[in-house]
């Protein structure tokens, strides 16, 4: 009798299926941050990441894939192998705006990416440089006005919502303001401290700035006052209560991946989005930390592509 007969059948078995005896995950997690570093997507990444990678048992590496207002990264998602091993953490600019902004994106997020959880939600603020003359919203737009084309803003890129909510007020307020994308906002604070752009929608991650005396918050694109600028008038205030733009951060999957990984995925998310550090961590960056289920997250972010398709059709806007 051939007693290696057997053994050399239970090793092509395993060879033949490796899903079978791996358990997920057994290897590092790629987190796809479709921004360069410093921005606020990068952040959210950077501080989810290491709580991540304890939970997981593995490794997460942040992988920044800046470019095309986050297109880059997101194609690179959306066509890498459906097996968890390849995550991303993206924005309501790449996840809800761009398909209501763009005729043709390399990504559709309804069909290629399977939503994990909303991670944080948060307020865009105004914010100038400190030498320009505008002490208020009211001065900036009388500014604006004065002086067409003479105010550059930086945004993410286009189809961003930090290019949306600039563009929104140009509509709302009939001013010419001068569109000036980066490859991430987060590139925007040195030219705006620098005084080479003089304004940003920009969520509450610069805060330092602000204290420091090199920005200046003029207001804050949401119906109630931020917590974290109690001071800061929202546009409501200002006379513009239409003029609303908020950013937020999920994490999603490529299409496909088993429902046991995400399962196990999500399990982990919500262990680290439960802990306290973390949760301060975002809120110190004026990011409001969620934390839902699957099932939760995603018809929020179908009604999130509605919403900005109405939006965008009924002002008219359009991308360079």
């Amino acid at each position: 009798m051939n007693k290696r007969a057997p053994i050399a059948a239970t090793v092509l078995l395993a060879l033949a299926c490796p899903a079978a005896t791996a358990a997920y995950p057994d290897k590092p997690v790629r987190l796809v941050a479709p921004f360069v570093p410093g921005g606020p997507t990068d952040i959210v990444a950077r501080v989810v990441a290491q709580r991540l990678g304890e939970a997981l048992g593995q490794t997460v590496i942040v992988d920044n894939r800046g470019g095309a207002a986050g297109a880059i990264g997101c194609e690179i998602v959306a066509r890498s192998a459906p097996d968890g091993y390849t995550i991303m953490i993206g924005s309501s600019g790449n996840l809800a705006v761009a398909p209501a902004l763009f005729a043709k994106l390399p990504y559709d997020p309804a069909k290629d990416f399977q939503p994990i959880t909303q991670t944080t939600a948060g307020p865009q603020i105004v914010v100038i440089n400190a030498n320009v003359p505008a002490k208020n919203f009211a001065e900036l737009l009388a500014l604006a006005r004065a002086k067409p084309g003479g105010l550059n803003y930086g945004s993410g890129g286009a189809g961003t919502t930090t290019q949306l909510g600039p563009e929104l007020l140009k509509s709302m307020a009939k001013i010419d303001i001068v569109h000036v994308p980066y490859k991430g906002v987060g590139l925007a604070l040195p030219d705006m401290v620098a005084g080479k752009i003089q304004m940003v929608f920009y969520p509450p991650t610069f805060l330092q700035f602000v204290r420091d005396g090199k920005l200046r918050a003029i207001t804050i694109a949401a119906p109630v006052r931020s917590t974290l600028l109690p001071d800061v008038p929202t546009t409501a205030e200002g006379g513009m209560p239409e003029l609303l733009a908020s950013s937020w951060h999920a994490i999603v999957a490529p299409a496909g991946v088993p429902a046991e990984n995400i399962k196990k995925f999500h399990a982990a998310l919500t262990t680290v989005m439960a802990d306290k550090e973390v949760r301060e961590k975002m809120g110190s960056v004026g990011a409001d930390p969620i934390g839902n289920t699957p099932e939760k997250f995603a018809p929020f972010m179908r009604s999130e592509v509605e919403k900005w398709r109405k939006v965008i059709k009924t002002s008219g806007l359009t991308v360079d």
